[in-house]
């Protein structure tokens, strides 16, 4: 049976450009980084400790980038404190955290313009 999500894709243009955003803004770690081809390495990164990865893929070699989509929630202990870490390092976000009856909740965007939820 499925036990977790292992990786997400993530379409960006500049992959070293991205990989500055989740390491040094959103505070993620490299989990893997091979050569594929020429210009494009294989990228994931994520979370201290996490289980699941982001895959960050360049646009350039996935034709059909435009009709792929991340949807990504990122689950946090305390939404605040995220928020106000990765605001202070320069994340977008598209407002303060709101909180909901199912929990709190925050958007924000990538260096690509990407959007991705935090939830606690």
């Amino acid at each position: 049976m499925i036990r977790s999500i292992a990786t997400v894709a993530v379409y960006v243009e500049d992959q070293q450009k991205a990989k500055e955003f989740w390491t040094e803004r959103a505070g993620f770690d490299v989990v893997a980084e091979f050569p594929m081809g020429p210009n494009a390495v294989w990228l994931e990164v994520a979370p201290k400790g996490a289980q699941s990865r982001l895959v960050i893929y360049p646009k350039s070699m996935m034709k059909d980038w435009n009709q792929r989509k991340a949807s990504i929630v990122f689950e946090c202990d305390d939404v605040g404190q995220a928020y106000e870490t990765m605001k202070a390092a320069g994340v977008e976000f598209a407002d303060e955290p709101k909180q909901m009856q199912w929990g709190t909740y925050a958007t924000f965007k990538d260096s690509d313009g990407n959007e991705f939820l935090l939830k606690g």
